[in-house]
């Protein structure tokens, strides 16, 4: 068995050079800091054997006669290796300079000293009961060991100084203090070093310490929350009592780490933030991007700016801090108010980073320009006073269309350079609702489209032209009708990039598709005649609609949608629509996005996405060349930027919330955000805006992996086989993630976060993932988990020899159920017992319905094991996006932990279906539910609209298989009509029984249950690990691999009557909560093992 990847919090990080040393588990990964350079590690290596790695220390030089050779330490645990760090022709060079060596003790930091030229340095290290070690890298052995007369446990220490005379030992102990003393003082009559100061005052242990000479001060960082700075002058001569100079509180959780710079104090905490403090105690940046249960290590470089660290998701970032290299920032008020000027701002626009409109309850436009601060009127019109919308486009050469709105129906639409050569329209009775303007695909690029709400749901399409040296001219295009609702007008557009359709989102959260007219249409109607739009100059306004203007109620042209998603986003509205990539995306103020596709003309919803938690109001999207999404939007009175691939908010302005006229505009170097807020117009600009945060190494998950699924394995366009595999976590995320065998690589596809709860099980329709012509794959994938949820997912795989995984990902959402909302839906509820909504799915399996020409289409039953002891059965129905619950039995009467299901074929070429199930008491309960099968699948032949609730199927036995629960279960076939069932305990034991199902037995037909089914034999392997075992897979009819919370891997023989150990191997994943295995050659599979953290191992058998 070989480890092919592991992916585990990253607990050490150091700075050589230009690289970046990262402890990864037992492995070290190299990572290069040069500007646009790939993020995968350029060297990594296991060389702590089963220990983390907690610390590394770089020394100059170590080796003689190689000048460019860096002298690593990495140590963790009880285990230390030295290894020799080289560059030779751009080629990194990691080899191991003395071997690894296991010492009696825990080491909590290692100090280099200072030795002779022709020998290597020894080094001091600091050991986990208050002691000292000489330690000779050469004879690998301890020289000498001091012990302090503090006799305890340290939870952090901090060796300071360079030869051993003059070594000093900062320990933070167990009793919340700080122990100072010197390794080299005299010992006293039992041989131990009395402190020569404690320092007190922080009220939780203290997990880092660090000192700076040139400052003379020490710095800790405790379990209380809280940093502390301390005046400890000469750290080997301290003063009796040290003055605690500053106490620092801005940590949510506890505080991990702290580093002093000449200018800056870093620290990193639990809560997953990064602080950049000055020596005032201000916090002076916050970094946050990791996910989940904090930060584990830090490095940084004062000299570059930047800060590193890397956190319990396995992933590693760069931040930027406040100095030379960062841009500024300003958030400025424009004092609008002056007799100069008339009105209040009522609505603001952005033309450019430097430039922007305002307009006021007069009716005048003012002009402003960010860089020489300086106001001009542009023009004024008292019909647009009081109530008024202002809209503007860029066209062609860099000029400005402008459009305004009135209560009475009025458009003004006029160029920036030149306001007097703008258009007044008259198109409505009644006011104008919204505005908005639109490019359309292969339109000449000096003409926009500009779309006009008006009472009764009417949408106006106007090309609207404004040639560089010619006046502006307006064409009425078409005319659409909103369907009805109370709130009746258009908030966004935009057109597909065929040009055909036009998207379209309403204020009640609808999403519409209309059909845009071709050319030909257009001349036959210009052939009917012309009508004037209520402007002076008809020549320059072209109707050829016949439309009579200004337009009263419905109007009868006015053409409805051709697809229609009513309420999409609930009752707030649609803020944006988007086209990107072959699908659209849509934005609303109910906090998600959408990602829908066209399909025969109709809109159909592929997935939707919650971006973060808070954002409740989403404004719209932006996209990258390199794929980066950023959304914007508000979280609460917050305008927020969030960058969804790096999982980090990119700038926060207290605005006021979303409700006030607003604006923003990003570029390369430079973003500006405009509001109105309490009668004045205030600007954000920032200069040099990063397009995101270096991330080195993504995130996988934030929590602990609660169980993993392979989905399927596809050949990529290079013939490389690529495993896809789906991951859930306490973190409420699914992952869908495609990992290369050749290369050991790893990329995320994707993330669904549709769960409100953690993710406690996965399952794909076994038989689903076939391979097609096209060398594609296509899958039903299910997640179950807390608050009783449920989720159906259809991937779709195919190569894609673009990308850095070769697999182009697809997801189109099916149907979820939640028990609270089938609860709700259901009648006469006042006669039964209600259902918990508390309830967690803690295991679900898939079951393939019978195949019949009457139903619409393939059948998939869904089996739940369920904490409120019942066993579920659902039918999934994806024509009708339906997940509906049909059965369910409270036989165990406890929490129900494992479940599985297995067919058997009939001699009548019929099939029997079986379902498995292991609860809390040992027990493994054996059910016929071919029955309630049938009875289901005779149902939806009949097209009914609401299923009744049948009974589980019949109870065949039950077998006591272990003395407490069932944490891992596994069913496979062996020969025809034979079946191995293998489940693992909280007692640690391995069981397997043999059951033969006889094919011509018609027990679900009504006969007594049993009859048909009978156990062949069956025995146990008590302690065959020493914690619960949460895995179980047969590989085949002769192997068996079992895992445990003990990080043991092992692989059993199947004999007879027993289990028959072959080998094992450390896992370097704590608390493993899932196994998962499929084939990958003859002799040869794959298991992905997960918990805090995951390995993929290779096993050959």
């Amino acid at each position: 068995m070989e480890t092919e990847l592991l992916l585990a919090p990253i607990t050490a990080l150091e700075i050589v050079e230009d690289h970046l040393v990262a402890g990864e588990g037992p492995n070290i990964a190299i990572y290069t800091l040069e500007p646009g350079a790939i993020r995968s590690p350029r060297c990594c290596k296991q060389v702590l054997q089963n220990y983390n790695i907690h610390g590394i220390q770089a020394q100059q030089k170590l080796a003689p006669g190689v000048d460019d050779a860096t002298t690593l330490a990495v140590f963790g645990g009880k285990g230390l290796v030295i290894m020799k760090f080289s560059l030779q022709n751009s080629t990194i060079k990691l080899a191991e300079l003395f071997p690894f060596c296991e010492l009696h003790d825990w080491i909590w930091d290692l100090q280099w000293l200072e030795g002779s030229p022709e020998t290597p340095s020894c080094a001091a290290l600091a050991l986990g009961h208050n002691s000292v070690a000489l330690y000779d890298c050469v004879s690998q052995r301890i020289l000498r060991e001091v012990h302090c007369q503090e006799k305890c446990i340290l939870y952090s220490a901090r060796l300071v100084g360079s030869r051993w005379d003059s070594v000093v030992m900062v320990a933070g102990t167990v009793f919340n203090q700080l122990v100072i003393w010197c390794a080299a003082d005299p010992v006293d009559d039992t041989g131990r070093v009395r402190p020569r100061s404690r320092i007190s005052g922080h009220h939780g242990v203290i997990f880092s310490i660090c000192y700076s000479e040139c400052k003379s001060i020490l710095a800790s960082a405790s379990d209380d929350r809280s940093l502390r700075l301390w005046g400890v002058g000469n750290l080997r001569s301290p003063p009796d009592h040290v003055p605690c100079l500053l106490v620092c509180y801005g940590h949510q959780s506890r505080v991990w780490s702290v580093r002093l710079l000449n200018d800056y104090i870093i620290s990193i905490g639990e809560d997953s933030a990064c602080l950049v403090w000055n020596y005032q105690g201000e916090i002076v940046q916050s970094f946050k991007g990791h996910r989940g249960r904090g930060l584990r290590a830090v490095a940084m470089d004062e000299a570059w700016g930047c800060v590193f660290t890397g956190g319990a998701d396995s992933g590693i970032r760069c931040w930027h801090f406040k100095g030379p290299r960062t841009g500024g920032s300003s958030l400025s008020q424009l004092n609008f108010l002056s007799p100069e000027r008339k009105g209040s701002p009522r609505a603001v626009k952005l033309v450019d980073t430097g430039r922007l409109l305002v307009m006021t309850d007069a009716g005048a436009i003012y002009s402003y320009d960010l860089t020489s601060k300086a106001w001009a009127l542009i023009l004024e019109d008292s019909a647009y006073r009081s109530y008024s919308l202002l809209e503007v486009s860029e066209v062609a050469g860099g000029d400005i269309l402008c459009a305004m709105g009135s209560i009475s129906g009025q458009v003004k639409i006029f160029p920036l350079r030149n306001p007097a050569q703008g258009k007044d329209l008259n198109l409505f009775e009644g006011k104008v609702h919204s505005l908005s303007w639109s490019s359309r695909p292969g339109q000449d690029l000096s003409t926009c489209n500009l779309f006009a709400s008006g009472l009764a749901g009417v949408l106006l399409w106007l090309e609207v032209s404004c040639p560089p040296l010619d006046a502006v001219t307006v064409a009425v295009k078409q005319c659409f009708l909103l369907p009805p609702c109370k709130r009746r007008w258009h908030m966004c557009t935009a057109f597909l990039p065929c040009g055909d359709f036009l998207l379209c989102g309403d204020r009640r959260g609808s999403l519409m598709l209309f059909a845009c007219r071709t050319p030909l249409d257009l001349e036959q109607e210009k052939a009917c005649g012309r009508r004037d739009v209520g402007d002076s100059d008809s020549a320059t306004v072209c109707n050829g609609l016949g439309l009579d203007f200004p337009i009263r109620g419905e109007g009868p042209l006015a053409e409805g949608p051709v697809s229609l998603i009513f309420g999409l986003h609930g009752k707030t509205g649609v803020t944006s629509v988007a086209c990107h990539s072959g699908f659209i995306y849509s934005t609303g103020r109910d906090g998600c996005y959408r990602q829908l596709q066209v399909l025969g003309h109709q809109l159909h919803v592929l997935r939707k996405q919650k971006p973060c938690k808070g954002l409740e109001w989403l404004e719209g999207l932006r996209f990258s060349s390199d794929g980066s999404m950023w959304v914007l939007g508000f979280h609460a009175a917050h305008f927020v930027l969030w960058h969804t691939n790096s999982n980090e908010t990119l700038m926060s302005i207290p605005c006021g919330g979303g409700h006030r006229s607003w604006s923003y505009i990003r570029c390369r170097s430079a973003e500006t955000f405009a509001y109105v807020k309490s009668g004045d117009v205030v600007v954000y600009q920032s200069r040099d805006v990063p397009s995101g945060r270096r991330v080195l190494k993504e995130s996988l998950h934030g929590r602990e992996l609660t169980c993993v699924c392979h989905v399927g394995t596809l050949e990529t366009s290079q013939q490389e086989p690529v495993s896809i595999f789906a991951t859930g976590s306490e973190d409420n995320m699914v992952n869908i993630l495609a990992f290369g065998a050749q290369f050991r690589t790893l990329t995320q596809l994707t993330v669904i976060g549709d769960h409100i709860a953690s993710v406690r099980a996965l399952a794909v329709a076994e038989g689903s993932a076939v391979q097609q012509e096209t060398g594609s794959i296509s899958s039903v994938l299910f997640s179950a988990g807390s608050r009783a949820q449920i989720e159906c997912y259809r991937l779709q795989f195919s190569p894609d020899p673009d990308s850095s995984s070769g697999v182009l990902c697809q997801l189109v959402h099916v149907a979820s159920h939640r028990l609270d909302e089938q609860w709700d839906r259901m009648k006469n509820r006042h006669k039964l017992i209600k259902m918990d909504p508390e309830t967690r799915y803690m295991s679900v399996a898939v079951l393939a319905g019978p195949e019949d020409a009457e139903l619409p289409g393939p059948l998939l039953f869904l089996a739940a094991a369920c904490s409120d002891g019942s066993v579920r059965l659902f039918l999934l129905l994806e024509h009708a996006h339906k997940l509906w619950l049909v059965a369910e039995s409270f036989h165990h009467q406890r929490c129900v932990l494992k479940v599985q299901v297995f067919t058997c074929n009939t001699a009548d070429r019929g099939r029997r279906h079986f379902l498995v199930s292991a609860a809390t008491d040992g027990g493994i309960a054996f059910w016929d539910i071919t029955a309630t099968i049938d009875g289901a699948t005779e149902a939806v032949k009949a097209e009914v609209r609401e299923m009744k609730l049948l009974a589980l199927g019949t109870l065949v036995f039950t077998i006591q298989a272990h003395s407490c629960g069932v944490n891992s279960l596994h069913v496979q076939e062996t020969v025809s009509s034979r079946f191995l069932v293998a489940s693992g305990s909280d007692d640690g034991s391995i069981h397997v029984c043999v059951i033969e199902v006889n094919a011509e037995s018609l027990v679900y037909q009504g006969t007594v249950g049993g009859d048909g089914v009978r156990v062949l034999r069956k025995f146990s392997r008590l302690c065959a690990h020493a914690a619960h075992v949460t895995g179980v897979r047969l590989l085949h009819p002769d192997y068996l691999l079992s895992v445990s919370v003990d990080q043991r891997l092992t692989l059993w023989r199947l004999g007879e009557d027993s289990l028959s150990f072959v080998r094992s191997k450390f896992c370097h994943v704590a608390d493993v909560a899932a196994l998962e295995c499929w084939n990958s050659g003859r002799h040869s599979w794959h298991s992905v093992v997960c918990g805090q953290g995951l390995e993929v191992l290779r096993c050959e058998v």
